[in-house]
């Protein structure tokens, strides 16, 4: 992929639905910062492009329904926020097959039915692709994770 600010978008949307999933049900801040990394407001206290793009995902996911929160923390942070069923339900469920066997590394054959059907999940292959810190694949997992298959709407 081509297209920077595209990869960032796919890296900065699963890294707040992982840190969402991870926290589920509980309401969290999701900052900006843990996310994007450090940023330094010029001097006339306007933020980087990089990191308004990072604010400009958390946005997005909540305007497609992806999550909910109460309030925005300036352009710093959104405020209480959470997964929505939909996205849960979503990063819950089983991976397509092709999907599972491109980003499985682990010998799951060998273990027992619950662990594998647990990594056979979407969040499973999100947690992975970020680990790899293959832009590439992070990309392939939120698009099969969110864009492909609209089915579910």
């Amino acid at each position: 992929m081509a297209d920077i600010h595209i990869e960032e978008f796919y890296k900065d949307a699963a890294i707040a639905l992982v840190q969402l999933y991870n926290a589920f049900p509980r309401r969290v801040n999701l900052f900006v910062e843990d996310i994007a990394g450090p940023d330094e407001p010029d001097e006339f206290g306007l933020h980087s492009k990089r990191h308004m793009a990072c604010f400009g995902t958390l946005l997005w996911l909540a305007e497609e329904g992806l999550l909910r929160y109460v309030d925005t923390i300036r352009q710093e942070a959104l405020d209480q926020a959470v997964l929505t069923q939909r996205a849960f339900v979503r990063l819950s469920s089983p991976a397509s097959p092709d999907l599972h066997e491109e980003n499985n590394a682990d010998s799951s054959q060998d273990l027992p039915p619950a662990i594998r059907e647990d990594f056979s999940t979407h969040i499973h292959m999100l947690r992975n692709a970020l680990r790899s810190g293959s832009s590439a694949k992070i990309s392939r997992v939120m698009q099969a994770t969110f864009f492909r298959d609209r089915s579910d709407h």
